[in-house]
């Protein structure tokens, strides 16, 4: 049975994917965007969907009475809170006014007390990130949800900082809500900066230049965004209030078996270049208590997700768009 659902930080990259999942399962979607648009590059799906409601998070005087007045109507019975600063290169400790802080942490505030006003009560899903566990021994990184906390990074510090604004709620104000820790994913329309997308986006350039990397030997957790959505929903539908839950595959990859992947699939026959080249270990999730409480398993292959994204890339560069 579908559910009015209310999408922070639509116009994100998960965001877009989780409202076309939403849609597909026959949810009715309302969104939220800095500036109350949508990417140009949004899937057809979304364009029939009412214009965002602009919502600057983390400023100090939230949401404008329109704002408000547009999501009261609405009702949603569920938020997917996903609009924050999540590169972890924007979200420098010394930034005049830390916008990250503001809008990861004041704006995780801000949302979980319009939950909180709400007369539809609605049922809260929080994203947090991997970011937040302590670093891993390299003989041992998959961690369950009560591994060690300890984020070296601003990113994880906003975003743990932001999951004491959830249990706060969840213990003072009785909210319904519960946190996701997002180990990395990927997929059509990540922005370039990121792994994935920064190689293929070199791929599907014409030109003889080296395709440059970081490193062969990082080892990571990556999902398909597209199984990543999956899993809130299921987890709005099935979880507990108050809980934390891992969504990840469970699985180690070592960047330089994807590359030979990238290779494979896109038949470029271009030289690498290492430019921080040197081992590296993620956090790998334990992804036991989301599997156990909802089923969830990833469902997307690496394969197509590569072949996906670079059909992205190449369609990007056919029609000069950058």
């Amino acid at each position: 049975m579908g559910r009015r659902a209310l999408v922070t930080g639509i116009s994100g990259f998960a965001g877009g994917f989780l409202a076309e999942h939403l849609l597909a399962c026959g949810d009715q979607v309302l969104g939220t965007s800095p500036n109350g648009a949508l990417l140009p590059d949004s899937a057809e799906v979304l364009r029939d969907l009412p214009a965002p409601v602009a919502w600057a998070l983390g400023r100090p005087d939230g949401l404008s009475p329109e704002a408000r007045s547009r999501i009261e109507s609405f009702a949603p019975e569920a938020i997917y809170h996903l609009a924050a600063i999540s590169i972890p290169d924007d979200c420098d400790d010394t930034a005049p006014g830390n916008p990250a802080r503001a809008v990861n942490v004041e704006g995780t505030r801000q949302t979980l007390q319009l939950a909180t006003d709400l007369a539809s009560k609605p049922r809260v899903l929080f994203v947090s990130t991997a970011h937040v566990y302590a670093p891993v021994d390299p003989d041992h990184p998959r961690v369950v949800e009560d591994a060690p906390l300890g984020p070296i990074w601003p990113y994880g510090r906003t975003k743990l900082a932001a999951e004491q604004e959830v249990r706060r709620a969840v213990e003072q104000l009785g909210c319904d809500a519960l946190i996701v820790r997002a180990f990395q994913h990927t997929g059509p329309r990540q922005i370039p900066r990121l792994m994935l997308p920064q190689w293929l986006r070199q791929v599907a350039r014409q030109s003889d230049a080296p395709i440059e990397i970081y490193t062969r030997d990082a080892w990571l957790d990556l999902s398909d965004v597209r199984d990543v959505v999956r899993a809130y929903r299921l987890l709005v539908e099935q979880g507990r209030s108050g809980e934390v839950y891992n969504v990840g595959t469970g699985v180690s990859r070592r960047t330089g078996d994807i590359l030979e992947q990238v290779v494979a699939i896109s038949g470029t026959d271009r030289p690498v270049i290492e430019t921080r080249p040197g081992f590296k270990q993620e956090t790998i999730a334990d992804p036991t208590r989301l599997v156990e409480r909802t089923g969830w398993q990833p469902e997307i292959p690496l394969e197509q997700t590569i072949v996906d994204t670079l059909a992205y890339w190449r369609n990007r560069g056919a029609t000069g768009s950058k």
